[in-house]
Protein backbone atom coordinates (compact mmCIF):
# COMPACT_ATOMS: atom_id res chain seq x y z
CA UNK A 1 0.00 0.00 0.00
CA UNK A 2 1.31 3.56 -1.10
CA UNK A 3 1.32 6.29 1.80
CA UNK A 4 -0.49 8.59 0.96
CA UNK A 5 0.93 12.55 0.38
CA UNK A 6 -0.18 15.18 1.54
CA UNK A 7 -0.49 19.18 -0.15
CA UNK A 8 -1.18 22.17 2.39
CA UNK A 9 -2.33 24.94 0.20
CA UNK A 10 -1.97 28.34 2.18
CA UNK A 11 -3.58 32.11 1.19
CA UNK A 12 -2.47 33.26 -2.26
CA UNK A 13 -1.27 29.06 -3.58
CA UNK A 14 -2.45 26.37 -5.38
CA UNK A 15 -1.36 22.85 -6.02
CA UNK A 16 -1.90 20.40 -9.12
CA UNK A 17 -1.48 16.64 -9.14
CA UNK A 18 -3.02 13.70 -11.03
CA UNK A 19 -1.40 11.39 -8.35
CA UNK A 20 -3.64 8.58 -7.02
CA UNK A 21 -1.99 8.76 -3.45
CA UNK A 22 -1.98 12.78 -2.81
CA UNK A 23 -4.66 14.87 -0.83
CA UNK A 24 -4.76 18.06 -0.89
CA UNK A 25 -5.72 20.05 2.03
CA UNK A 26 -6.64 23.87 3.21
CA UNK A 27 -8.66 25.81 6.40
CA UNK A 28 -10.43 28.40 5.17
CA UNK A 29 -11.76 31.27 7.19
CA UNK A 30 -13.68 34.43 4.94
CA UNK A 31 -11.14 32.70 2.08
CA UNK A 32 -12.36 30.47 -0.20
CA UNK A 33 -11.05 27.42 -2.10
CA UNK A 34 -11.88 25.91 -4.81
CA UNK A 35 -11.67 21.93 -5.93
CA UNK A 36 -11.81 21.57 -9.86
CA UNK A 37 -10.78 18.53 -11.40
CA UNK A 38 -11.08 16.33 -15.15
CA UNK A 39 -12.61 13.15 -13.78
CA UNK A 40 -11.55 11.08 -17.81
CA UNK A 41 -7.81 12.46 -17.32
CA UNK A 42 -8.03 12.41 -13.34
CA UNK A 43 -6.60 15.83 -12.57
CA UNK A 44 -7.26 18.12 -10.44
CA UNK A 45 -6.39 21.00 -8.11
CA UNK A 46 -7.09 23.54 -5.04
CA UNK A 47 -6.83 27.22 -4.61
CA UNK A 48 -7.17 29.85 -1.80
CA UNK A 49 -7.65 32.96 -2.49
CA UNK A 50 -8.35 35.63 0.16
CA UNK A 51 -10.33 38.84 -1.57
CA UNK A 52 -12.77 38.75 -4.54
CA UNK A 53 -12.07 42.43 -5.84
CA UNK A 54 -8.71 42.86 -7.72
CA UNK A 55 -9.28 46.54 -8.12
CA UNK A 56 -5.18 48.21 -7.66
CA UNK A 57 -3.78 45.08 -7.43
CA UNK A 58 -1.08 43.81 -9.31
CA UNK A 59 -1.83 41.47 -12.34
CA UNK A 60 -1.69 38.06 -11.37
CA UNK A 61 -1.76 38.50 -7.90
CA UNK A 62 -2.98 35.03 -6.26
CA UNK A 63 -4.51 36.53 -3.27
CA UNK A 64 -7.35 37.76 -5.39
CA UNK A 65 -10.35 35.43 -6.90
CA UNK A 66 -10.02 36.71 -10.64
CA UNK A 67 -5.92 35.72 -10.90
CA UNK A 68 -6.26 32.42 -8.59
CA UNK A 69 -9.13 30.53 -10.66
CA UNK A 70 -7.14 31.83 -14.05
CA UNK A 71 -4.41 30.43 -12.96
CA UNK A 72 -5.72 26.98 -11.27
CA UNK A 73 -7.44 26.63 -14.45
CA UNK A 74 -4.43 27.47 -16.86
CA UNK A 75 -2.73 24.86 -14.52
CA UNK A 76 -5.29 21.68 -15.31
CA UNK A 77 -5.43 22.82 -18.94
CA UNK A 78 -1.64 22.72 -19.22
CA UNK A 79 -1.48 19.45 -17.64
CA UNK A 80 -3.98 17.81 -19.60
CA UNK A 81 -7.30 18.75 -18.58
CA UNK A 82 -10.05 19.52 -21.04
CA UNK A 83 -11.96 22.80 -20.61
CA UNK A 84 -15.52 20.93 -21.49
CA UNK A 85 -14.80 18.19 -18.81
CA UNK A 86 -13.66 20.38 -15.67
CA UNK A 87 -15.95 20.33 -12.85
CA UNK A 88 -15.41 22.41 -9.66
CA UNK A 89 -16.78 22.26 -5.89
CA UNK A 90 -16.09 25.51 -3.87
CA UNK A 91 -16.15 25.91 -0.21
CA UNK A 92 -15.01 28.65 2.81
CA UNK A 93 -16.79 32.27 2.48
CA UNK A 94 -18.03 32.20 5.95
CA UNK A 95 -17.85 35.71 8.09
CA UNK A 96 -15.55 35.40 10.52
CA UNK A 97 -16.66 38.41 12.35
CA UNK A 98 -19.85 40.14 13.29
CA UNK A 99 -19.59 44.38 12.38
CA UNK A 100 -17.14 44.14 9.79
CA UNK A 101 -17.91 43.83 6.02
CA UNK A 102 -19.08 40.83 4.85
CA UNK A 103 -15.44 39.84 2.74
CA UNK A 104 -16.54 36.10 2.97
CA UNK A 105 -20.26 36.46 1.14
CA UNK A 106 -18.02 38.49 -1.49
CA UNK A 107 -15.42 35.82 -2.22
CA UNK A 108 -18.15 33.03 -2.64
CA UNK A 109 -20.28 35.42 -5.79
CA UNK A 110 -16.96 36.10 -7.04
CA UNK A 111 -15.74 32.35 -7.42
CA UNK A 112 -19.32 31.81 -8.56
CA UNK A 113 -19.43 34.51 -11.07
CA UNK A 114 -16.26 33.32 -12.45
CA UNK A 115 -17.42 29.68 -12.65
CA UNK A 116 -20.03 30.74 -14.60
CA UNK A 117 -18.55 32.97 -17.10
CA UNK A 118 -16.24 30.16 -18.04
CA UNK A 119 -19.37 27.67 -18.14
CA UNK A 120 -17.29 25.26 -15.45
CA UNK A 121 -20.08 23.50 -13.43
CA UNK A 122 -20.08 23.81 -9.70
CA UNK A 123 -21.00 20.57 -8.96
CA UNK A 124 -20.61 21.06 -5.20
CA UNK A 125 -20.85 23.88 -2.90
CA UNK A 126 -20.73 25.07 0.93
CA UNK A 127 -20.02 28.64 0.95
CA UNK A 128 -21.32 31.07 3.97
CA UNK A 129 -22.09 30.27 7.31
CA UNK A 130 -19.74 31.56 11.03
CA UNK A 131 -17.57 28.66 11.42
CA UNK A 132 -13.79 28.05 9.94
CA UNK A 133 -13.48 24.66 7.41
CA UNK A 134 -10.76 22.22 7.06
CA UNK A 135 -11.07 21.31 3.64
CA UNK A 136 -9.21 18.00 1.88
CA UNK A 137 -9.41 17.28 -1.44
CA UNK A 138 -7.89 13.98 -3.81
CA UNK A 139 -7.52 15.68 -7.09
CA UNK A 140 -7.33 12.41 -9.05
CA UNK A 141 -11.03 11.30 -8.07
CA UNK A 142 -12.42 14.58 -7.65
CA UNK A 143 -13.45 13.53 -3.76
CA UNK A 144 -13.78 16.79 -1.45
CA UNK A 145 -14.25 16.69 2.64
CA UNK A 146 -15.26 18.82 4.56
CA UNK A 147 -14.80 19.27 8.71
CA UNK A 148 -16.39 22.71 9.85
CA UNK A 149 -15.00 24.18 12.58
CA UNK A 150 -15.65 24.86 16.35
CA UNK A 151 -16.77 28.56 16.39
CA UNK A 152 -13.94 30.73 18.44
CA UNK A 153 -15.59 32.05 21.50
CA UNK A 154 -16.30 36.09 21.39
CA UNK A 155 -13.85 36.60 24.46
CA UNK A 156 -11.96 33.93 25.31
CA UNK A 157 -11.08 35.48 28.74
CA UNK A 158 -13.15 34.12 31.14
CA UNK A 159 -13.88 35.85 33.95
CA UNK A 160 -13.01 34.27 37.47
CA UNK A 161 -15.05 35.39 40.53
CA UNK A 162 -12.49 36.26 43.04
CA UNK A 163 -11.62 34.16 46.03
CA UNK A 164 -12.27 35.53 49.44
CA UNK A 165 -9.02 36.68 50.69
CA UNK A 166 -6.78 35.98 47.81
CA UNK A 167 -4.47 38.14 46.90
CA UNK A 168 -3.77 39.93 43.54
CA UNK A 169 -0.62 39.86 42.03
CA UNK A 170 0.69 42.17 39.12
Amino acid sequence: MTEQRTLHVIQGEQAISDSQDVMITTVLGSCVAACMYDPQRQIGGMNHFLLADDTGAREGDMRFASASMERLVNGLLKQGAQRSRLQAKIFGGARMMAGLPDIGRRNGEAAIAFLAGERIPCISMSLGGNSARRIRFWPATGRAQQLLLPEQTKDPVVPVAPRTGAIELF
